[in-house]
């Protein structure tokens, strides 16, 4: 996956597949360094309902589109990525393995043997392992070991989390992202790409939940111990804020968007009583004014049907009492004024608003919580490489640029 380019550097692709854009990041590192971004290309994303691929054409049109402004920004070739994955779909199991230790020493072997043990557990045939790590290990009866490598012992067990999807959706997104001539490193659950970049190591020790707030899914992951324990995909989203508006106000989708992004927030008391808003009718009738108020009674009460539902499954997953960190919103909706707040007032606990950490790079990307997934998911694909070592170059030189401008220069002007 990694190739050396002029300076030593190696390269590293996140592509984050969303339901409202598909984003391609590019980013360079030397090894233990952070990632600095080089290049970034975004666009429009249709073909994609609550996380799944409804439509191969568009999507596959939509990650090229933006893997080319990628390329073109970077001034590079990109031959393969990290891709997330989302949807409802997707179901997390915790597991055990066990191997015995070989040499009487843990190698970097005896712990990949371990990992295989604990995801050869019963899944049926529709379905998929996507992801696994290792939460905690245990030699010989001794538990509570992080990093075992190195350690005497004759037996190794260790517990897995592990991610399962359904097997068509996976293969759809593969489908998508080879049809565009670039192979696939890494599916990375969404939620996990997020809390890779925007959790810092003293959160995930003490507990805390990562809410990741797309248009098409709510994406959550819980964190204990410094080990993932939880993670789940809800199928509702900024879409629906978006499709609320919409019909409160009756007016197009598309309007109905740059309503939500410009005059929204998720608490009535944020909207003053005379503030109005012009908002386009459908068809040739003229436009009206709408009280700010009005909006916002409709936009809050689906933040907090969304806050409920990812508050519903945090109970039912018995980690409730143990996210002393509280909860960290991040996600293109988490951006919405007085979202915060509502959540404070839910969840009952502290909630902050995430954005992509230890990377640097082009600004606006970074300070973003729209790109956590897409930060995310360059921070697996560097830790993938360290522990792959080779594997498919991802990138080739500066030689085919000229034909990529040209072609992306006659399709948009």
């Amino acid at each position: 996956m990694h190739m050396k380019t002029r300076n030593d550097k190696q390269l590293v692709v996140g592509l984050d597949i969303g339901t409202s854009k598909v984003t391609a990041i590019v980013g360079e590192y030397e090894p233990g360094e952070p990632i600095t971004v080089i290049g970034i290309g975004t666009h429009v994303s249709r073909g994609m309902r609550k996380g799944m691929v409804v439509d191969i054409e568009s999507t596959v049109n939509s990650i090229q589109r933006a893997v080319e402004e990628a390329e073109l920004m970077a001034g590079c070739d990109i031959r393969a990525v990290t891709a997330s994955i989302s949807g409802s779909h997707l179901e997390t199991r915790n597991s055990h393995g066990n191997a015995a230790i070989r040499d009487r020493e843990v190698t970097p072997g005896d712990l990949e043997q371990v990992l295989e043990a604990a995801s050869a557990v019963a899944i049926p045939a529709d379905r998929k392992v996507l992801y696994k790590e290792s939460q905690e290990y245990r030699i010989d009866g001794q538990d509570g070991i992080r990093s075992p490598v190195g350690m005497s012992g004759v037996r190794l067990e260790a517990n897995v989390h592990l991610v399962t999807g359904a097997a068509a959706a996976v293969q759809n997104i593969t489908k998508s992202i080879q049809r565009c001539g670039l192979s696939v490193d890494e599916l990375v659950p969404s939620a996990l790409a997020s809390a890779r970049a925007v959790l810092t190591d003293d959160e995930r020790e003490l507990g805390v939940c990562l809410v990741d707030i797309g248009a098409g899914t709510t994406d959550m992951a819980i964190y204990t111990q410094g080990s993932i324990r939880y993670t789940a995909s809800l199928p509702i989203g900024g879409d629906q804020i978006t499709g609320d508006i919409t019909y409160a106000v009756q007016t197009p989708t598309a309007h109905a968007e740059e309503i939500k992004i410009k005059y929204a927030c998720a608490l009535t008391q944020f909207a003053h009583a005379d503030e109005t808003i012009q908002v386009p009718s459908v068809g040739d009738r003229p436009p009206r004014r709408l009280a700010r108020q009005a909006l916002a009674q409709s936009v809050q009460a689906r933040y907090e049907e969304i806050f409920e539902m990812v508050q519903d499954r945090l109970r039912s997953s018995g980690y409730d009492s143990l996210v002393a960190a509280g909860v960290v919103l991040t996600g293109g909706a988490a951006k919405m004024e007085g979202a915060l707040e509502l959540a404070e007032e839910i969840f009952h606990k502290m909630v902050r608003l995430g954005v992509p950490q230890e990377i640097s790079g082009l600004g606006e990307v970074i300070s973003s919580p729209l790109h956590a997934t897409g930060v995310g998911l360059l921070l697996h694909g560097a830790r993938h490489n360290v522990a792959v070592r080779g594997g498919s170059p991802a990138l080739a030189g500066v030689g085919g640029l000229l034909g990529k401008w040209r072609n992306w220069f006659t399709r948009n002007f």
